[in-house]
C-alpha cells in the first residue's frame, strides 16, 4: 500500500484552483495517476487531518512540446478535486501567495 506522500504530489495552485478553494470548500491536488478516489479522500484526511465530503478526478494526457527540431511528450497526469465536510477548517498550504 502506498503511503499518503506517495499519493498526493502536490497542490495545485492556480488562479481557478485557489478559486474554487475559497468559494467551494474544495482543495486541488495533482495526485499519482494509479490513485483511486478511495485512496486520495484517505491521504487527505490523514495528511491535513480534517473530514473529506467528496472526491472528483481528471486525467490529463501530456501536451507535445518542441525544442526546434527535436519533438517529446510531457507525461500524462491526474488532478483530485477534493471536497470538505462543512464546517471542516480550510488547510493553508498557500499562504504566501
Amino acid at each position: 500500500m502506498k503511503s499518503a506522500y506517495q499519493i498526493i504530489r502536490k497542490p495545485v495552485i492556480t488562479e481557478k484552483g485557489l478559486g474554487v478553494k475559497e468559494n467551494q470548500g474544495t482543495l486541488v491536488f495533482e495526485v499519482a495517476a494509479a490513485a483511486t478516489k478511495t485512496e486520495v479522500k484517505e491521504a487527505v484526511q490523514k495528511i491535513f487531518k480534517v473530514k473529506v465530503d467528496s472526491v472528483r478526478t481528471a486525467n490529463f494526457v501530456g501536451k507535445e512540446r518542441r525544442r526546434g527540431k527535436f519533438a517529446g511528450y510531457r507525461p500524462d497526469w491526474k488532478k483530485a478535486y477534493v471536497r470538505l465536510k462543512a464546517g471542516e477548517k480550510m488547510p493553508e498550504y498557500a499562504a504566501n501567495i
